[in-house]
């Protein structure tokens, strides 16, 4: 009860009398402040996007909704009400359209990765079907596929004949992600793959990257996966930028899952939690990046 007394008391009075006398004392205002003394990344794209939706200006408030195409309409409009002179403060603008650059694409990514796992896998899809018999090459290269409907899909950890009925959860975004690791890291996926084969504590390589691209996505919509993007890319991350902290999740829970190593797959849950409190642990530093740190 005491901290909702002093969250509301900052917000709404004493956080506005800080930032008048800040203001006369410094003669810059709040955005101002944000981006004399913060680094590029997560820390001032931060504290950028909660000034303004913290803001009483309506305008303000509502400047980080915008899209990417409108970024440098709405940092014009920001600079007009807060009275900046780019010539006072030259380097202001570029910071500022940054940092919103990076508030607009993270949702636009958003709602690209959202798109992806809403669309069912369709096996009368041209695209869909190529895009899961290409998982199968970069995977197997030297195994030749006997049918569509097989048992043999199970020898990369898909749980049935049809791997289709395993993508229900996350769509077509699983097996986008399954495909981008084989493709883009397709030495480490293959290792990845022999050591989910492991006699005693093996896994589901499939099942379990699926799994994992539930992980990406939960943290990516609460808002986790920020600091790491804002930190990663200084203006609009694109879908590709998700596809490689999937992959990061993959190399990275291979080995913890070994490190730990449980005494059966029934502990699944169990270790599939710790490992995520870890990342989410990780997230939680506005200075982190997290990039697989290996050689391809």
């Amino acid at each position: 009860m005491i901290s909702l007394i002093w969250n509301y008391l900052y917000s709404t009075l004493l956080r506005s009398w800080m930032k008048w006398i800040l203001r006369k004392i410094t003669g810059r205002c709040e955005l101002q402040r944000i981006c004399a003394n913060t680094v590029q990344g997560a820390e001032r794209t931060m504290k950028i996007e909660y000034s303004l939706k913290s803001s009483r200006n309506e305008a303000l408030k509502t400047s980080v909704a915008g899209s990417v195409e409108d970024v440098e309409n709405r940092v014009r409009d920001i600079m007009v009400i807060k009275k900046i002179s780019i010539q006072k403060n030259p380097h202001f603008k570029l910071n500022l359209q940054i940092c919103l650059l990076q508030v607009s694409g993270f949702k636009k990514l958003f709602a690209d990765v959202e798109y992806l796992r809403k669309q069912p896998f369709d096996s009368s899809n041209k695209q869909h079907e190529d895009l899961l018999l290409k998982l199968w090459q970069l995977m197997m290269p030297n195994v030749n596929l006997e049918s569509r409907i097989t048992k043999q899909w199970g020898d990369i950890g898909f749980q049935g004949d049809d791997p289709k009925t395993d993508f229900r959860g996350m769509g077509m975004l699983g097996l986008h992600n399954l495909v981008f690791f084989g493709e883009h890291y397709t030495k480490i996926a293959r290792q990845t793959l022999s050591h989910s084969n492991h006699p005693k504590i093996g896994y589901s390589y499939a099942i379990v990257g699926i799994n994992l691209t539930e992980m990406a996505y939960s943290m990516m919509k609460s808002g986790l996966l920020k600091s790491h993007f804002y930190n990663l890319v200084p203006g609009v991350p694109q879908l590709q930028h998700f596809h490689q902290f999937y992959c990061y999740l993959m190399y990275e829970f291979d080995q913890f899952w070994f490190k730990e190593e449980p005494s059966s797959i029934m502990e699944f849950n169990h270790y599939r939690e710790q490992f995520h409190e870890k990342v989410k642990r990780l997230l939680q530093d506005s200075k982190t990046s997290l990039t697989l740190n290996f050689k391809t």
